[in-house]
C-alpha cells in the first residue's frame, strides 16, 4: 500500500501533464447481445430499459465530489444510424436526442468534457455478438459492409451537431481489430476529413488496430506503428486513442495484474514521441488486490511522467452494471466504478475498493475545466466549486 504522502506526491506531479481524467460510461451499447447471434436483437431497444448512457446522479458524484472532468460515453452505430437506412447521415432522431441529453448533462450542466464513443469495433450492421459480429467497415470484399465513405458521412453529420460544443471530443471508434491497418487508417482519415469539412474544430482521438492496444502497437506483421502516424488533420487537433489492461492477455477480464504499463507501453510511448503526437488511455482498470493496487498506481504515474499522455478514462462506470463487473474480476460480481455500486451480497464494489482507494488519490488536483479540448491542453485549475 502506497503511503499517503507518496500518493500526494503522485497527485502533484500528475497535474503537470494530465489535462483530462475520468471514467468510461458504459451502458449505451447494452441490450443487443444474442446467445445465438440473431441479427437485429435489441434494436433499436427501449431507452432506460435496454440501454442508458449515464446516470445523472452518478455523474454528479464523479464531478462534484471526485472532481473528474472527463467521461467517455458509449453508443451503438446501429441505434444512431439504423441499418434500415444504413450508416451515414440519416439518424434515429429520438435516439440522438437521448444521447445529446447525456452529452449536454456532462458538458453543459456539469462543465466536464465528453468523448463520444461509437462502441462498434470498426464493424456495422450486426452487434448481436460483439466484438466479432457485423461487417468490417470499408471491407470491399463484403457486399453487406458499410463503406469508408459512409463512415466519413456519419462522422460529418455527428460532428456538425456538436461543432459548437468545445467540450465534446470525437472518439472515432472503439477497438478496431482483425482487419488491415491500412483500412483502419483509411476509415480514420475519412472521419477526420468529414469532421473538418463540417466546420468542427473539436479534438479528435483516433484508434489503432489490434484492439488499439498499446502493447501491440509495434507488434506483428501489420502494426499500427507502421502507418497510423501518416494521418492528416489540417487543424493538428487529433490525438491517439490507446487501451491497455494489466492482465495476462491484456483483455481486462482477469483479476491478476501481471503486465506492467511501463514495459508494455514503452513502444507506443516512443512512437508518440518520435512523431510528436499526444494520446489518451481511454480504457484500463484493475481489481481489488495488492498486485493491482501497486500496478495501477505505477500506471497512472507512468502516464503523468510522460508528456505524450494528456488524459485517461478508467473502465468503467455506467447505470446498468448492477453487481456485474465491467473489468478485471474473472467474472466475479464485484460491481463497477459507478458511485453507489455494490458487489453481490451488498459488499463493497470496485468503486469502493479500487476507485476510491487507489485511483481517486491519483486524480490530478488541477485539470482543465474551461476552454476547448485540445492536444495542447489548456489552463489547469482546481475544481471550480
Amino acid at each position: 500500500m502506497k503511503s499517503l504522502s507518496l500518493l500526494a506526491c503522485l497527485t502533484s506531479s500528475a497535474s503537470a501533464t494530465i489535462f483530462y481524467a475520468g471514467v468510461a460510461e458504459s451502458g449505451g451499447e447494452f441490450g443487443v447481445w444474442s446467445a445465438d447471434a440473431t441479427p437485429g436483437t435489441g434494436l433499436p431497444g427501449a431507452f432506460g430499459v435496454d440501454y442508458k448512457f449515464i446516470d445523472e446522479a452518478g455523474v454528479d458524484v464523479h464531478v462534484d465530489q471526485n472532481h473528474l472532468n472527463l467521461f467517455r460515453i458509449a453508443f451503438l452505430l446501429e441505434r444512431m444510424a439504423p441499418p434500415a437506412t444504413g450508416l451515414g447521415k440519416t439518424f434515429n432522431e429520438t435516439h440522438f436526442d437521448y444521447f445529446k441529453r447525456a452529452v449536454d448533462y456532462v458538458t453543459v450542466t456539469k462543465g466536464a468534457y465528453a468523448i463520444l464513443d461509437p462502441h462498434n469495433y470498426m464493424r456495422y450492421n450486426d452487434p448481436s455478438s460483439q466484438p466479432y459480429s457485423g461487417s468490417v467497415i470499408g471491407n470491399t470484399s463484403d457486399p453487406t459492409a458499410a463503406t469508408t465513405a459512409q463512415f466519413g458521412e456519419f462522422w460529418g453529420e455527428l460532428a456538425g451537431r456538436f461543432a459548437d460544443n468545445e467540450k465534446v471530443i470525437f472518439g472515432l471508434m472503439n477497438e478496431p481489430h482483425d482487419m488491415a491497418t491500412s483500412l483502419v487508417l483509411a476509415n480514420n482519415q475519412a472521419a477526420i476529413d468529414a469532421i473538418r469539412a463540417a466546420g468542427a474544430s473539436n479534438l479528435v482521438i483516433m484508434p489503432g488496430n489490434s484492439w488499439t492496444g498499446g502493447h501491440a502497437w509495434a507488434q506483428g506483421s501489420d502494426p499500427s506503428s507502421a502507418l497510423l502516424h501518416t494521418f492528416a488533420d489540417p487543424l493538428n487537433n487529433t490525438a491517439i486513442d490507446i487501451h491497455e489492461y494489466l492482465d495476462v492477455d491484456y483483455s481486462g477480464s482477469h483479476s491478476e495484474c501481471v503486465s506492467d504499463a511501463a514495459t508494455n507501453l514503452a513502444d507506443v510511448t516512443a512512437w508518440l514521441k518520435e512523431h510528436n503526437l499526444k494520446a489518451f488511455i481511454t480504457e484500463f482498470g484493475g481489481t481489488n488486490n495488492t498486485g493491482c493496487d501497486a500496478m495501477l498506481t505505477d500506471y497512472v504515474q507512468y502516464l503523468a511522467d510522460n508528456d505524450v499522455y494528456i488524459g485517461w478514462t478508467a473502465w468503467a462506470a455506467g447505470p446498468f452494471w448492477g453487481t456485474a463487473s465491467p473489468c478485471c474480476t474473472d467474472s466475479q460480481p464485484l460491481g463497477s466504478f459507478e458511485p453507489g455500486s455494490k458487489a453481490a451480497g451488498g459488499g463493497p464494489s470496485l468503486y469502493d475498493t479500487v476507485w476510491l482507494k487507489v485511483l481517486q488519490p491519483l486524480v490530478p488536483s488541477k485539470l482543465q475545466w474551461a476552454g476547448k479540448a485540445s492536444v495542447a491542453g489548456g489552463e489547469t485549475t482546481e475544481f471550480p466549486a
